[in-house]
């Protein structure tokens, strides 16, 4: 998607060890006009697909996810990484390594969310690993939901996660695939998308 890549090139910012640092729009302050030029375009792209929930990963995920739910007019639900009073007791459950936090975390999803009935969209702001898709589709599975389709805002094409999630034949679409970056010239090149925008 070309007004995502333009802006990462605007905005972003390239660290050492692979970062790629998008928190002036996308996961810290949120740029609410671009998440809906996103939403249309994931709309687009999974167009007949029987989507009827949207379902992400706290906390990075959950403003594009909410954005895109609105589009879609279907709710959102997101995996929670701890446990709270709040929570029933009968959630699926699943750990998954955050690249970004060098941690692994129990991932939390209460069953009267997430039902065998549930066409879901999976949404995420980052593909890196793939640890934190492969966990949510781990949910998806557990719950007996249909997984339709994964939408991705930013993926690194350098690393395994987007290779490993199209090798299960899923319909991946991520609106910009960085194919490499370097943090002493802050140049970021992208993988060509014919079919996007």
């Amino acid at each position: 998607m070309k007004l995502l890549e333009d802006r990462i090139r605007k905005d972003g910012i390239v660290r050492e060890g692979g970062v790629l640092k998008v928190d002036s729009f996308i996961n810290h302050q949120m740029d609410i006009p671009l998440f809906r030029e996103m939403a249309r375009e994931w709309k687009r792209l999974f167009a007949g697909k029987p989507i009827n929930k949207v379902l992400t990963i706290e906390a990075s995920g959950i403003g594009i996810a909410a954005v895109v739910a609105s589009e879609l007019d279907v709710p959102v639900v997101f995996a929670k990484k701890a446990m709270s009073i709040n929570l029933d007791y009968d959630n699926y459950e699943t750990q998954i390594q955050s690249f970004t936090h060098k941690k692994i975390y129990n991932v939390i999803v209460s069953k009267k969310f997430l039902t065998p009935s549930d066409h879901i969209l999976i949404i995420d702001d980052f593909l890196a690993n793939g640890c934190a898709l492969m966990g949510l589709l781990d949910l998806a599975k557990e719950a007996g939901a249909t997984v339709e389709g994964i939408g991705i805002a930013v993926e690194k094409g350098f690393q395994p996660g987007g290779a490993m999630i199209r090798q299960r034949g899923i319909q991946l679409e991520s609106l910009a695939i960085v194919e490499s970056m370097d943090a002493a010239t802050g140049e970021i090149v992208f993988r060509p998308q014919p079919h996007q925008s």
